[in-house]
């Protein structure tokens, strides 16, 4: 069975606060850890009025708090925005609240605009050109410490926290072969090199003391809901809220509507439909079929699912539908 995992972006839905998005965020982790998915991340985005997950070490250790057994990370962290020692000792830190539990997902955008990202980044001159070297470094701090060497983190230093790769190209999927580390897809907002970025992946793999063999994790928008209506109904939550980004509007994450004629131009609707091609929007039947293609298709080792949904209750009754058929697929095969 393949295994289901969550990314979350604590979203700040219209009229409600950061701390209303916390809360929910390990509430949403609650409900994914009693259904028996794998990992919750969070994803770190600055300076948008919708997101709150931007100081993402400490939301993963309010949300691994409150759970017991599912795993906790980074869907990522931003690595050009930090220097590594510093993300050694954050998750390493992590590793000694909550043992065995912590994935450090890195990734090389700077998840924001340029004027937030130049605010964050120690050196604008080397960004994400000394990635590649930031990641071997960040390996070393977590690793064992070898002898004489100079710089420890404390914590960090004898954790291994597992390190995840992930991207929307072919770029960071070489750097995991490359290094034998498990690699994540952003193929929930960017379909276009999904493909050649796992064939590319699993293609050049070298195994690693922590990885024998390729990993593969690829990503969806998924909205669970009784009927296929009623998902798409709550689908434009999101299509709204890619309609903004595409303005460069970013406010809170919008209620739903009954239609989105009107509200999107015939550009803005044809990005966001593609943007979202691999999106799983419906009632029971129709998200088992839709994924079950998609696994069918990418032979992914894991899946996960992005739910971006403005009510609660409706988020939490997505994580036991799609649970559900994570069930449905399993009895099939």
């Amino acid at each position: 069975m393949v295994p289901f995992s969550i990314l979350d972006l604590s979203p700040i839905t219209q009229g409600a606060t950061a701390s209303d998005a916390l809360a929910n965020s390990r509430r949403l982790a609650q409900e994914a850890e009693a259904y028996g998915y794998k990992r919750f991340w969070l994803a770190e985005h600055h300076g948008m009025r919708g997101i709150a997950s931007a100081a993402t070490a400490v939301v993963i250790n309010h949300v691994a708090a409150g759970t017991q057994s599912i795993r906790v990370g980074s869907g990522g962290i931003m690595l050009p925005n930090h220097a590594p020692l510093v993300i050694a000792e954050q998750f390493g830190t992590l590793a000694a609240l909550h043992p065995g539990r912590i994935d450090l997902g890195l990734g090389r955008a700077p998840g924001t605009d340029m004027r937030t990202a130049a605010a964050l980044r120690r050196n604008m001159d080397a960004g994400a050109e000394s990635f590649p070297n930031d990641v071997v470094e960040l390996q070393a701090l977590l690793a064992e410490p070898g002898e004489n060497q100079g710089l420890i983190a404390v914590p960090g230093a004898g954790t291994n926290v597992p390190i995840w790769l992930l991207g929307s190209s072919t770029y960071s999927a070489q750097l995991a072969a490359m290094l034998g580390l498990p690699f994540a897809f952003a193929s929930h907002f960017a379909p276009d090199m999904l493909m050649t970025a796992l064939q590319i992946y699993r293609e050049r793999f070298r195994p690693s003391e922590t990885l024998p063999k390729p990993y593969a994790m690829v990503g969806i928008m998924g909205v669970a809901a009784a009927s296929d209506a009623e998902a798409d109904h709550l689908f434009t939550s999101m299509q709204q809220s890619f309609v903004a980004l595409r303005r460069n509007a970013r406010g809170q994450f919008p209620p739903p509507v009954d239609s989105m004629d009107g509200l999107w131009s015939p550009a803005e609707k044809e990005f966001v439909d593609h943007s979202m091609t691999y999106a799983v929007v419906g009632g029971p039947e129709r998200v088992a079929r839709k994924i079950g293609d998609f696994l069918d298709m990418t032979k992914a080792d894991e899946l996960i699912v992005s739910m971006p949904i403005f009510d609660m209750d409706a988020r939490l009754q997505s994580v036991r539908l799609f649970a559900g058929a994570q069930q449905r697929l399993a009895e099939a095969a």
